[in-house]
């Protein structure tokens, strides 16, 4: 082996970067990575504080803001709350209003959002456009008006016109997410479907919306969460306390003076949450799977 020439500057050991330039990358990297694990952390933290809270809480008879872990634990509170005029007449009341106004919303955005994904004009996009602008005002903007118009049509009052105007509400934004799944549907499944003589209603309801029904479960669930805890809609809109929900009723356990029955109040906070858990699970297999368009189409 020959020697290096004369002036060469000596090479530096193999597999080791001159001035130690990959070991300052690794540990910088390493920091970056701690960094975000922390950040995380604090921020998984912060949104578990609460509902740890929420379970001590619930089984704790003397449950404060600063509640402890109890000593025995009780299940006093549930027993407080579970009773007709407290629980069960509002969750029934929350499933068909919430419930119903979900069925209109998601039958509603898919009429409307098959159109705009499958048929081309320059007004699509303004008109997807002003219904993502409509999604953006406040219903408190608008709740004076309504509240007029409902006494005029004689809706006040009423379950089945307080889940209109959920569902109207809901609508613009649904439009918006079903629109966007349907066009991940190939439209050639639809012209094999009109060579056999079906019509387009037949496509949308058998091969359309069969195909996008993880789109048609995100739309659903999202729709019956946001109704399910709005507060005000059905607050200004029912007179009747055998009408309201259980997002109006769990005001009750605010009493006055600003005494709060927090034990009542976490318990009620648990039974109240249970249909929307049950809700994203029995579809949540449906969210995870994707399209199942793979050998669907042939070329």
């Amino acid at each position: 082996m020959s020697a290096p020439g004369r002036g060469a500057a000596p090479r530096p050991p193999r597999g080791r970067a001159p001035g130690g330039v990959t070991g300052r990358f690794r540990d910088r990297r390493v920091r970056r990575r701690l960094a975000a694990d922390a950040a995380l952390l604090a921020v998984a933290a912060a949104f578990a504080a609460p509902l740890v809270w929420l379970v001590l809480a619930s089984v704790d008879r003397e449950a404060t803001l600063r509640t402890d872990v109890p000593s025995p634990p009780t299940g006093g509170n549930f027993s407080a709350v579970w009773n007709e005029e407290m629980t069960f007449t509002p969750m029934v009341n929350s499933l068909l209003l919430c419930g119903g106004a979900a069925a209109v919303t998601v039958c509603c955005a898919a009429l409307a959002a098959y159109p705009l994904s499958r048929y081309r004009s320059r007004l699509v996009r303004p008109y997807l456009l002003t219904v993502l602008f409509t999604t953006c005002l406040p219903i408190t903007a608008i709740m004076i008006p309504v509240y007029g118009l409902f006494v005029q049509v004689e809706l006040i009052d009423t379950r089945y016109g307080t889940a209109l105007f959920l569902a109207a509400s809901e609508l613009p934004f649904a439009i918006w997410l079903m629109k966007n799944f349907m066009d991940a549907v190939p439209v050639s499944l639809e012209e094999a479907a009109w060579t056999d003589g079906a019509s387009w209603f037949r496509t949308l309801t058998a091969v359309v919306l069969p195909l996008m029904a993880p789109g048609v479960g995100v739309v659903t669930v999202y729709c019956f969460i946001m109704m399910w805890g709005n507060f005000f809609v059905p607050f200004m809109l029912l007179l009747s306390p055998d009408l309201m929900p259980a997002s109006v009723t769990i005001f009750t356990f605010f009493g006055n003076y600003g005494s709060v029955v927090y034990g009542q109040l976490a318990a009620f906070s648990i039974l109240y949450s249970t249909p929307v858990v049950l809700l994203y699970v029995i579809v949540a297999r449906r969210l995870g799977g994707g399209f199942a368009l793979g050998g669907a189409v042939k070329g």
